[in-house]
Protein backbone atom coordinates (compact mmCIF):
# COMPACT_ATOMS: atom_id res chain seq x y z
CA UNK A 1 0.00 0.00 0.00
CA UNK A 2 1.45 3.48 -1.16
CA UNK A 3 0.52 6.53 0.50
CA UNK A 4 -2.62 7.85 -0.52
CA UNK A 5 -4.73 4.32 -0.21
CA UNK A 6 -3.01 2.82 -3.67
CA UNK A 7 -1.84 -0.46 -4.17
CA UNK A 8 1.36 -1.48 -6.13
CA UNK A 9 2.09 -5.06 -7.11
CA UNK A 10 5.79 -4.96 -8.60
CA UNK A 11 7.13 -6.82 -11.51
CA UNK A 12 10.57 -6.63 -10.74
CA UNK A 13 13.32 -6.73 -13.26
CA UNK A 14 16.48 -8.34 -14.21
CA UNK A 15 16.53 -7.92 -17.58
CA UNK A 16 19.63 -6.56 -18.39
CA UNK A 17 22.90 -8.50 -19.16
CA UNK A 18 26.06 -7.69 -18.05
CA UNK A 19 28.52 -6.40 -20.69
CA UNK A 20 31.67 -8.29 -21.30
CA UNK A 21 33.35 -4.59 -21.41
CA UNK A 22 32.73 -1.21 -20.71
CA UNK A 23 31.57 0.90 -23.66
CA UNK A 24 33.69 2.24 -26.78
CA UNK A 25 31.51 4.54 -28.46
CA UNK A 26 31.19 6.49 -24.98
CA UNK A 27 33.22 7.18 -21.12
CA UNK A 28 30.60 6.75 -18.78
CA UNK A 29 31.21 7.77 -15.08
CA UNK A 30 28.40 6.91 -12.28
CA UNK A 31 28.87 8.75 -8.90
CA UNK A 32 28.69 6.92 -6.47
CA UNK A 33 26.79 6.93 -3.11
CA UNK A 34 28.68 6.27 0.24
CA UNK A 35 26.75 3.19 2.63
CA UNK A 36 26.48 4.79 6.29
CA UNK A 37 27.16 2.60 8.99
CA UNK A 38 23.52 1.97 10.37
CA UNK A 39 24.84 1.04 13.80
CA UNK A 40 26.65 4.61 14.09
CA UNK A 41 25.60 7.68 15.35
CA UNK A 42 25.24 8.97 11.78
CA UNK A 43 23.40 12.22 12.99
CA UNK A 44 23.26 15.57 11.44
CA UNK A 45 26.43 17.44 12.59
CA UNK A 46 28.76 14.62 13.74
CA UNK A 47 31.63 12.98 12.08
CA UNK A 48 31.09 10.22 8.88
CA UNK A 49 30.88 6.46 10.19
CA UNK A 50 31.10 4.48 6.30
CA UNK A 51 30.54 1.15 5.78
CA UNK A 52 33.61 0.37 4.02
CA UNK A 53 32.76 -3.08 2.93
CA UNK A 54 29.18 -2.27 1.77
CA UNK A 55 30.04 1.28 0.24
CA UNK A 56 32.57 -1.26 -1.78
CA UNK A 57 30.32 -3.69 -3.28
CA UNK A 58 28.44 -1.30 -4.53
CA UNK A 59 31.20 0.10 -6.26
CA UNK A 60 31.73 -3.51 -7.94
CA UNK A 61 28.68 -3.56 -9.15
CA UNK A 62 29.49 -0.31 -10.99
CA UNK A 63 32.56 -1.71 -12.50
CA UNK A 64 30.71 -5.12 -13.31
CA UNK A 65 28.46 -3.12 -15.22
CA UNK A 66 31.79 -1.36 -17.57
CA UNK A 67 30.96 1.82 -15.77
CA UNK A 68 33.70 3.79 -14.31
CA UNK A 69 33.22 5.20 -10.87
CA UNK A 70 33.39 9.25 -10.06
CA UNK A 71 34.45 8.73 -6.48
CA UNK A 72 33.85 11.45 -3.73
CA UNK A 73 31.09 13.72 -5.91
CA UNK A 74 28.23 15.10 -4.87
CA UNK A 75 26.41 12.16 -5.00
CA UNK A 76 28.51 11.30 -1.92
CA UNK A 77 27.33 13.58 0.08
CA UNK A 78 29.93 15.85 -0.05
CA UNK A 79 29.28 18.88 1.88
CA UNK A 80 26.05 17.24 3.21
CA UNK A 81 27.91 14.99 5.91
CA UNK A 82 30.87 13.25 4.23
CA UNK A 83 33.52 14.70 6.13
CA UNK A 84 36.73 15.28 4.61
CA UNK A 85 38.90 12.15 6.88
CA UNK A 86 36.14 10.08 5.49
CA UNK A 87 36.46 11.39 1.91
CA UNK A 88 40.46 10.60 1.65
CA UNK A 89 39.79 6.99 3.01
CA UNK A 90 37.03 6.66 0.60
CA UNK A 91 39.36 7.74 -2.58
CA UNK A 92 42.02 5.76 -0.77
CA UNK A 93 39.86 2.17 -0.73
CA UNK A 94 38.00 2.89 -3.64
CA UNK A 95 41.23 3.99 -5.95
CA UNK A 96 42.83 0.33 -4.34
CA UNK A 97 39.80 -1.68 -5.18
CA UNK A 98 39.53 -0.16 -8.71
CA UNK A 99 43.15 -1.37 -9.44
CA UNK A 100 42.17 -4.89 -7.99
CA UNK A 101 39.06 -4.91 -10.65
CA UNK A 102 40.54 -2.54 -13.52
CA UNK A 103 37.84 -0.55 -13.17
CA UNK A 104 38.28 3.25 -14.25
CA UNK A 105 37.67 5.76 -11.96
CA UNK A 106 38.14 9.69 -10.79
CA UNK A 107 37.92 11.51 -7.69
CA UNK A 108 36.81 14.66 -6.46
CA UNK A 109 38.96 17.28 -5.36
CA UNK A 110 37.47 20.43 -2.99
CA UNK A 111 38.46 22.55 -0.07
CA UNK A 112 35.80 21.33 2.59
CA UNK A 113 38.56 20.77 4.78
CA UNK A 114 38.54 24.01 5.21
CA UNK A 115 36.12 25.20 8.27
CA UNK A 116 33.29 26.49 7.24
CA UNK A 117 33.29 30.36 7.24
CA UNK A 118 35.23 32.66 5.08
CA UNK A 119 38.34 31.80 3.71
CA UNK A 120 41.03 33.79 1.58
CA UNK A 121 41.66 33.06 -2.15
CA UNK A 122 45.32 32.07 -1.58
CA UNK A 123 43.65 29.31 1.44
CA UNK A 124 41.44 27.86 -0.97
CA UNK A 125 44.21 27.27 -3.36
CA UNK A 126 46.32 25.89 -0.67
CA UNK A 127 42.82 23.56 0.15
CA UNK A 128 42.94 22.80 -3.71
CA UNK A 129 46.41 21.42 -3.61
CA UNK A 130 46.07 19.31 -0.89
CA UNK A 131 43.65 17.47 -1.84
CA UNK A 132 45.18 17.27 -5.52
CA UNK A 133 47.86 15.72 -3.91
CA UNK A 134 45.50 13.47 -2.30
CA UNK A 135 44.07 11.74 -4.67
CA UNK A 136 46.81 11.71 -7.24
CA UNK A 137 48.55 9.40 -4.46
CA UNK A 138 45.27 7.34 -4.23
CA UNK A 139 45.55 6.71 -7.70
CA UNK A 140 42.38 8.03 -9.42
CA UNK A 141 41.90 10.86 -11.90
CA UNK A 142 41.29 14.47 -10.40
CA UNK A 143 38.12 16.57 -11.01
CA UNK A 144 38.66 19.35 -9.42
CA UNK A 145 34.84 20.08 -8.22
CA UNK A 146 33.35 23.58 -7.42
CA UNK A 147 33.96 25.11 -3.90
CA UNK A 148 31.72 26.64 -1.99
CA UNK A 149 35.14 28.54 -0.19
CA UNK A 150 35.80 29.91 -3.99
CA UNK A 151 32.21 31.02 -4.42
CA UNK A 152 32.33 32.66 -0.79
CA UNK A 153 35.57 34.31 -1.55
CA UNK A 154 36.17 35.01 -5.70
CA UNK A 155 35.22 38.80 -6.70
CA UNK A 156 34.90 38.29 -10.16
CA UNK A 157 36.53 35.94 -13.05
CA UNK A 158 39.97 37.22 -12.41
CA UNK A 159 40.19 34.60 -8.70
CA UNK A 160 38.42 31.92 -10.25
CA UNK A 161 41.02 31.70 -13.17
CA UNK A 162 44.08 32.72 -10.81
CA UNK A 163 43.25 29.96 -8.41
CA UNK A 164 42.50 27.37 -11.55
CA UNK A 165 45.84 28.30 -13.45
CA UNK A 166 48.05 27.69 -10.71
CA UNK A 167 46.56 24.34 -10.09
CA UNK A 168 46.37 23.63 -14.00
CA UNK A 169 49.75 24.36 -14.36
CA UNK A 170 50.78 21.98 -11.64
CA UNK A 171 49.38 19.72 -12.74
CA UNK A 172 51.56 16.43 -14.74
CA UNK A 173 48.60 14.51 -15.54
CA UNK A 174 44.99 15.69 -17.04
CA UNK A 175 42.10 16.74 -14.75
CA UNK A 176 38.37 16.88 -14.75
CA UNK A 177 36.49 20.03 -14.64
CA UNK A 178 33.58 20.44 -12.83
CA UNK A 179 31.21 23.14 -13.11
CA UNK A 180 27.57 22.25 -10.67
CA UNK A 181 24.79 24.79 -11.13
CA UNK A 182 23.08 26.25 -8.17
CA UNK A 183 20.32 23.67 -8.53
CA UNK A 184 22.53 21.21 -7.33
CA UNK A 185 24.18 23.63 -4.71
CA UNK A 186 22.71 27.44 -4.00
CA UNK A 187 26.09 28.15 -2.25
CA UNK A 188 27.66 27.84 -5.72
CA UNK A 189 25.07 30.45 -7.28
CA UNK A 190 27.90 32.99 -9.45
CA UNK A 191 30.58 30.41 -10.04
CA UNK A 192 32.96 30.98 -12.51
CA UNK A 193 32.41 34.92 -11.60
CA UNK A 194 29.49 36.23 -13.02
CA UNK A 195 25.69 34.92 -12.11
CA UNK A 196 25.02 35.22 -16.24
CA UNK A 197 25.36 32.00 -17.40
CA UNK A 198 27.04 32.84 -20.66
CA UNK A 199 29.77 34.93 -19.17
CA UNK A 200 30.41 32.31 -16.81
CA UNK A 201 30.80 30.40 -19.85
CA UNK A 202 33.71 32.60 -21.14
CA UNK A 203 35.28 32.63 -18.59
CA UNK A 204 35.51 28.34 -18.38
CA UNK A 205 36.19 28.43 -21.85
CA UNK A 206 39.18 31.14 -21.42
CA UNK A 207 40.63 28.86 -19.02
CA UNK A 208 40.38 25.24 -20.91
CA UNK A 209 42.11 27.12 -24.00
CA UNK A 210 45.13 28.18 -21.75
CA UNK A 211 45.31 24.78 -20.11
CA UNK A 212 44.38 22.60 -22.99
CA UNK A 213 47.17 20.18 -22.52
CA UNK A 214 45.98 19.02 -19.07
CA UNK A 215 42.00 19.54 -19.16
CA UNK A 216 41.01 16.18 -20.16
CA UNK A 217 37.47 17.30 -20.09
CA UNK A 218 34.66 19.37 -17.72
CA UNK A 219 31.59 17.85 -15.86
CA UNK A 220 28.81 20.04 -16.51
CA UNK A 221 25.68 19.77 -14.14
CA UNK A 222 23.27 23.17 -15.19
CA UNK A 223 20.26 20.69 -16.37
CA UNK A 224 20.01 22.50 -19.28
CA UNK A 225 20.76 20.80 -22.80
CA UNK A 226 20.87 23.72 -25.38
CA UNK A 227 23.68 25.27 -22.80
CA UNK A 228 25.28 22.40 -22.19
CA UNK A 229 25.16 21.90 -26.41
CA UNK A 230 26.80 25.19 -27.21
CA UNK A 231 29.16 24.94 -24.69
CA UNK A 232 30.66 21.61 -25.83
CA UNK A 233 30.93 23.23 -29.14
CA UNK A 234 32.88 25.82 -28.00
CA UNK A 235 35.75 23.44 -26.41
CA UNK A 236 38.92 22.73 -28.20
CA UNK A 237 39.72 19.21 -29.80
CA UNK A 238 40.18 16.64 -27.36
CA UNK A 239 38.11 18.47 -24.30
CA UNK A 240 35.62 15.96 -23.29
CA UNK A 241 32.36 17.43 -21.99
CA UNK A 242 30.67 15.51 -19.43
CA UNK A 243 27.22 15.47 -18.76
CA UNK A 244 26.15 15.54 -15.03
CA UNK A 245 22.27 16.65 -16.81
CA UNK A 246 20.07 14.26 -14.90
CA UNK A 247 17.35 15.38 -17.46
CA UNK A 248 18.45 15.03 -20.82
CA UNK A 249 21.81 12.25 -20.65
CA UNK A 250 20.17 10.10 -23.67
CA UNK A 251 20.27 12.74 -26.16
CA UNK A 252 22.97 14.70 -25.18
CA UNK A 253 25.27 11.47 -24.90
CA UNK A 254 23.40 10.49 -28.28
CA UNK A 255 24.60 13.64 -30.02
CA UNK A 256 24.49 15.33 -33.30
CA UNK A 257 26.16 15.86 -36.12
CA UNK A 258 28.58 17.86 -34.70
CA UNK A 259 29.75 16.00 -31.13
CA UNK A 260 27.69 14.36 -28.32
CA UNK A 261 28.72 14.44 -25.02
CA UNK A 262 30.45 11.36 -22.52
CA UNK A 263 29.07 11.02 -18.96
CA UNK A 264 29.83 11.95 -14.89
CA UNK A 265 25.78 11.22 -13.87
CA UNK A 266 24.37 10.51 -10.50
CA UNK A 267 21.52 8.84 -12.10
CA UNK A 268 23.90 6.07 -13.72
CA UNK A 269 24.25 5.16 -10.02
CA UNK A 270 20.31 4.03 -9.71
CA UNK A 271 19.98 2.95 -13.52
CA UNK A 272 23.42 1.13 -13.78
CA UNK A 273 21.75 -1.89 -15.67
CA UNK A 274 20.23 0.09 -18.14
CA UNK A 275 23.17 2.65 -18.32
CA UNK A 276 25.20 -0.24 -19.62
CA UNK A 277 22.83 -1.57 -21.76
CA UNK A 278 21.78 1.94 -23.60
CA UNK A 279 25.29 2.26 -24.73
CA UNK A 280 25.76 -1.14 -25.80
CA UNK A 281 23.13 -0.52 -27.82
CA UNK A 282 24.89 2.79 -29.03
CA UNK A 283 28.23 0.97 -30.06
CA UNK A 284 26.34 -1.17 -31.75
CA UNK A 285 24.70 1.71 -33.57
CA UNK A 286 21.46 0.45 -32.59
CA UNK A 287 20.07 4.04 -32.04
CA UNK A 288 16.24 2.26 -31.51
CA UNK A 289 17.08 0.18 -28.88
CA UNK A 290 18.90 2.95 -26.94
CA UNK A 291 16.29 5.27 -27.37
CA UNK A 292 13.72 2.38 -25.97
CA UNK A 293 16.33 1.21 -22.88
CA UNK A 294 16.86 4.70 -22.03
CA UNK A 295 13.10 6.29 -22.17
CA UNK A 296 11.00 4.78 -19.25
CA UNK A 297 14.95 5.53 -17.15
CA UNK A 298 14.28 9.35 -17.87
CA UNK A 299 10.84 10.23 -15.76
CA UNK A 300 12.55 8.40 -12.28
CA UNK A 301 15.65 10.74 -13.21
CA UNK A 302 13.69 13.51 -13.17
CA UNK A 303 11.23 12.85 -10.20
CA UNK A 304 14.77 11.74 -8.33
CA UNK A 305 16.36 15.25 -9.34
CA UNK A 306 13.25 17.05 -8.46
CA UNK A 307 13.61 20.61 -6.66
CA UNK A 308 15.25 20.66 -4.46
CA UNK A 309 17.58 18.84 -6.16
CA UNK A 310 20.21 18.66 -3.40
CA UNK A 311 18.08 15.95 -1.81
CA UNK A 312 18.18 12.75 -5.04
CA UNK A 313 21.07 11.70 -2.84
CA UNK A 314 17.98 10.22 -0.32
CA UNK A 315 16.42 8.39 -3.41
CA UNK A 316 19.12 7.12 -4.92
CA UNK A 317 20.33 5.17 -1.23
CA UNK A 318 16.82 4.26 -1.18
CA UNK A 319 16.78 2.83 -4.39
CA UNK A 320 20.13 1.23 -3.78
CA UNK A 321 18.28 -0.55 -0.25
CA UNK A 322 15.29 -1.61 -2.25
CA UNK A 323 17.48 -3.39 -5.01
CA UNK A 324 19.38 -5.13 -2.76
CA UNK A 325 22.69 -3.18 -2.59
CA UNK A 326 22.40 -2.65 0.98
CA UNK A 327 20.89 -3.55 4.04
CA UNK A 328 19.11 -0.55 5.49
CA UNK A 329 17.84 2.89 4.75
CA UNK A 330 20.00 5.16 6.56
CA UNK A 331 22.56 7.42 5.60
CA UNK A 332 25.31 9.52 6.56
CA UNK A 333 23.63 13.36 8.65
CA UNK A 334 20.82 11.65 8.88
CA UNK A 335 19.74 12.60 4.92
CA UNK A 336 17.35 9.67 4.49
CA UNK A 337 14.92 12.57 5.67
CA UNK A 338 15.47 14.65 2.77
CA UNK A 339 12.19 13.11 0.85
CA UNK A 340 9.13 12.45 1.70
CA UNK A 341 6.92 9.03 1.67
CA UNK A 342 4.85 9.91 -0.65
CA UNK A 343 7.87 11.18 -2.57
CA UNK A 344 10.05 7.93 -2.48
CA UNK A 345 6.07 6.16 -3.31
CA UNK A 346 6.44 7.25 -6.61
CA UNK A 347 10.37 6.94 -7.27
CA UNK A 348 9.70 2.87 -6.38
CA UNK A 349 6.85 2.62 -8.89
CA UNK A 350 8.93 4.48 -11.46
CA UNK A 351 11.59 2.15 -11.27
CA UNK A 352 9.90 -0.81 -11.12
CA UNK A 353 8.10 0.26 -14.73
CA UNK A 354 12.13 1.14 -15.43
CA UNK A 355 12.69 -2.80 -15.13
CA UNK A 356 15.47 -1.61 -11.86
CA UNK A 357 13.76 -3.56 -9.25
CA UNK A 358 15.59 -6.97 -9.83
CA UNK A 359 14.27 -8.93 -6.69
CA UNK A 360 10.71 -7.98 -6.71
CA UNK A 361 9.72 -10.12 -3.23
CA UNK A 362 12.91 -8.42 -1.52
CA UNK A 363 11.59 -4.89 -2.63
CA UNK A 364 8.40 -5.16 -1.57
CA UNK A 365 9.10 -6.59 1.86
CA UNK A 366 11.27 -3.54 2.31
CA UNK A 367 8.98 -0.99 1.28
CA UNK A 368 6.09 -2.39 2.99
CA UNK A 369 8.40 -1.63 6.40
CA UNK A 370 9.22 1.72 5.03
CA UNK A 371 5.68 3.19 4.63
CA UNK A 372 4.77 1.07 7.96
CA UNK A 373 7.21 3.20 9.47
CA UNK A 374 5.63 6.19 7.87
CA UNK A 375 1.91 5.64 9.16
CA UNK A 376 0.67 3.64 6.04
CA UNK A 377 -1.03 0.94 7.03
CA UNK A 378 -0.21 -2.26 5.42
Amino acid sequence: MLPGGRRHRLAGGSGFARPDAPATSRIAYAAAHVVADPGAENVPGAPATVDWDTTLAFRRHLWSYGLGVAEAMDTAQRGMGLDYPATRELIRRSAAEARAVGGRIVAGVGTDQLPVGPATVAAVTAAYAEQLDDVRAAGARPVLMCSRHLAAAARGPEDYLRVYDELLSAADEPVVLHWLGPMFDPALTGYWGAVDLDLAADTVIELIKAHQSTVDGIKVSLLDADREIALRRRLPAGVRLYTGDDFHYPELIRGDEVGHSDALLGVFAAIAPAAAAALAALDRGDQTAYDEIFAPTVPLARHLFAAPTWHYKTGIVFLAWLAGHQDHFTMIGGAQSGRSPAHLATLLTLADAAGLLPDADLAASRARAFFTVAGVEQ
